[in-house]
């Protein structure tokens, strides 16, 4: 069942219907759109405002958000939705260029009353993903009588976790309370006594050589120090070459999985339910844990996900459920004004064409010089393009990735040519940005059909 929800003339929520009488009562006259996600009609006659008890049940977590909307016989919604997994990465160059800017800026005598955090202060990027959890309670709450609502938290011991998965032992007593650096002075010399004093990449001994620290996950995104994600490398591997793709470094992956998603809810389990209780008095807020949430999933005997994980919470278990719909959290605006493209060269070994920095000198500091012994700009042949840099100098108003109407049809914009004056579609197509209508702008929930 395709759900659509409905308020009433004077404001009130009343009870989901289907597409097929929200269609008859539009083509009547009878209900215009009043938003169109969550889809949602508003009556333009009297009604009676005759509601059931409604449940909402979320799955809360790091990455992926499990919704289900469910009242005693119907599931009306199920959803997953994606956050963006940059996050952390986007905040760090903000902080960067306003150091930056902070910088340039004339001299003023410092002041020093506003270093003292407000109260119930979190990180910015952990702040970002509990207000995406709100904003989807929010989001249905507005155009729903839900009438309680249920979300699964979790308190994780992230050391205990670890040292099971890594060795299989459940800490007690002291070794609970000794890390992995445990005797060592540095992080440095407990990862070569992990590893053997070995280099991953080559085998080789480390022991007399100049080692340099390299992150396990970072194509991944993963910059996490703890030991696992860390390897202590020979200085000369690395090198820019060996991060391109096929180089030593470039499948080089954490021998353990993160345990971000368990800090993330061990840190704002609360403060989510805490502020919709307070935005909500209305309605009844509850929680449940993982663990029961797994026992009730098998008990109804349905595959996990985490839109079935959200099913199977709460008091409302209905049989007639509705396909579950997925959506990725997706950027309004790109911010990035400067983007550099490297020269392309002829590779005189095989014929084909690379990147300058996959044929270059492979220097790890500037003190060596460029003619080393690792030195690979010999090999540069013909240069098929140029190096360039390309300064992005006002915002325009369509943006790769919306939904444009062209020659009485729909079309996906790729990119914007020649200061905004032209528009290219993703058919290959270049036009006048005149002879286009905007139909939609990307951003905020994509959603993403089903395979």
């Amino acid at each position: 069942m395709k759900t659509v929800f409905v308020i009433a003339k004077d404001g009130t929520r009343l009870m989901p219907t289907n597409i097929r009488h929200a269609r008859r009562l539009m083509k009547r006259k009878e209900a215009v759109i009043y938003r169109h996600e969550p889809f949602t009609i508003r009556l333009t006659r009297e009604s009676e405002h005759n509601v059931q008890n409604i449940e909402f049940k979320m799955d809360t977590g790091d990455r992926h958000i499990g919704i289900s909307v469910c009242s005693e016989k119907h599931e009306f919604v199920s959803a997953q939705y994606d956050l963006l997994k940059d996050e952390t990465e986007r905040h760090n160059d903000q902080r960067k260029y306003r150091r930056t800017r902070r910088n340039r800026r004339r001299y003023r005598k410092p002041r020093f009353n506003n270093r003292k955090k407000p109260e119930g202060w979190i990180a910015p990027t952990v702040r970002h993903k509990k207000d995406a959890h709100i904003r989807i309670f929010d989001m249905f709450s507005t155009v729903c009588p839900i009438t309680n609502a249920v979300f699964e938290v979790g308190s994780f011991d992230t050391h205990a976790l670890q040292e099971y998965e890594q060795n299989g032992v459940v800490l007690t007593g002291t070794d609970y309370q000794r890390g992995q650096r445990y005797g060592y002075e540095t992080q440095k010399e407990a990862l070569l006594y992990a590893q053997g004093y070995k280099c991953p990449v080559c085998g080789k001994s480390l022991l007399g050589c100049k080692a340099v620290i390299h992150h396990r996950g970072y194509r991944i995104g993963d910059r996490s120090n703890r030991l696992n994600n860390l390897a202590a490398i020979h200085a000369y591997e690395h090198t820019s070459k060996n991060h391109q793709p096929g180089g030593k470094l470039y499948n080089l992956k954490p021998e353990h999985h993160s345990y971000a998603s368990a800090a993330f809810m061990n840190t704002v389990r609360w403060h989510i339910l805490n502020e919709i209780r307070d935005k909500h008095p209305e309605i009844a807020v509850s929680h449940t844990y993982g663990a029961e949430t797994k026992l009730r999933r098998q008990d109804l005997k349905i595959r996990k996900s985490h839109a079935n994980d959200a099913y199977a919470m709460g008091k409302f278990h209905p049989k007639h459920r509705t396909a579950t719909k997925h959506w990725q959290k997706k950027r309004r605006n790109n911010r990035i004004l400067s983007k550099f493209y490297d020269a392309r060269y002829l590779d005189i070994r095989d014929g084909s064409i690379k990147k300058g920095s996959a044929i270059g000198c492979n220097r790890t500091n500037r003190s060596i010089p460029r003619n080393n012994s690792n030195n690979e700009r010999i090999f540069r042949g013909v240069k098929k393009s140029k190096g360039r840099v390309s300064v992005r100098r006002r915002r325009y108003s369509i943006q790769p990735g919306d939904t444009v109407l062209f020659n009485s049809e729909k079309h996906i914009v790729s990119g914007v040519q020649n200061n905004g004056a032209y528009v290219k579609l993703k058919n290959g197509v270049v036009t006048k940005v005149q002879n286009i209508l905007l139909l939609k702008h990307e951003g905020g929930w994509q959603f993403i059909p089903a395979l």
